[in-house]
């Protein structure tokens, strides 16, 4: 519990995935995915309830094993390619306050594919929200100069470099750049109101949490073999 409002944790990990087969049972530094947000859930003592959503029988028996409740099974409709996360989400609250009769105020979703977070990123995320009264709260990482619409080129119909933006040679220093972020998927959390009143998750006031240094989000091969590298390197 945070200042009085019950918190639910929720862990997507679906059966399906093209890019890294079987993804979320993948081992960074000698643990699963799910297992590695197993882990994270532990460390933090204000969460009330943790969940895991999915439609895959095996990747449910490695949450259980490490300590993920299951009280159901994310249905069909809500495991394809083209599933919205807002609906999954939606789902997993609502079968969650049904299995434990209890009202969650509110839920941070914790993806597997970022399981080199810290607790203390997600603990500020859930502060941020409540304490500032937004309606929803994200991590998210600067930009890196070279990815910057500034530095992004296009190729025209001659095979010709272009700038992507019209530009005076303005910012041919990276220093001059101004400051851009993504969403790194490390936490996303929400009110009741915003996710299953109002179907959003990043709305007109979702609050940023910036967090500083290189965050992995696997989606690729390489990045699984990146996660390895480094989980072991800190081991």
């Amino acid at each position: 519990m945070w200042n009085d409002q019950k918190i639910l944790a929720v862990v997507p990990a679906r059966g399906g995935s093209k890019g890294i087969p079987r993804k979320n049972l993948r081992e960074v530094g000698g643990l699963s995915l799910v297992a590695h947000a197993a882990r994270l859930v532990r460390q933090l003592g204000w969460i009330d309830r943790a969940v895991l959503s999915t439609d895959d029988p095996e990747i449910a028996e490695e949450g259980r094993r490490h300590g993920l409740d299951v009280p159901f099974m994310r249905p069909a409709p809500l495991a394809g390619d083209l599933a919205l996360s807002t609906d999954m989400w939606r789902h997993a609250w609502l079968a969650s306050e049904e299995h434990y009769a209890e009202r969650f105020d509110v839920s941070v979703l914790l993806q597997p594919t970022t399981p080199l977070r810290r607790p203390q990123d997600i603990e500020r995320t859930v502060r941020v929200l409540v304490e500032g009264a937004h309606r929803s709260a994200a991590t998210v990482s600067r930009v890196p100069a070279h990815f910057t619409p500034e530095k992004i080129l296009r190729i025209d119909q001659g095979y010709a470099l272009r700038p992507y933006l019209p530009s005076d040679g303005a910012h041919s220093l990276r220093q001059t750049i101004p400051d851009y972020y993504y969403r790194n998927g490390a936490c996303y959390a929400v009110t009741r109101e915003t996710l299953v009143e109002h179907g959003e998750i990043v709305g007109n006031d979702c609050a940023a949490v910036v967090i500083d240094g290189f965050v992995i989000n696997i989606d690729e091969p390489y990045e699984l073999e990146m996660a390895d590298c480094l989980a072991r390197r800190r081991q």
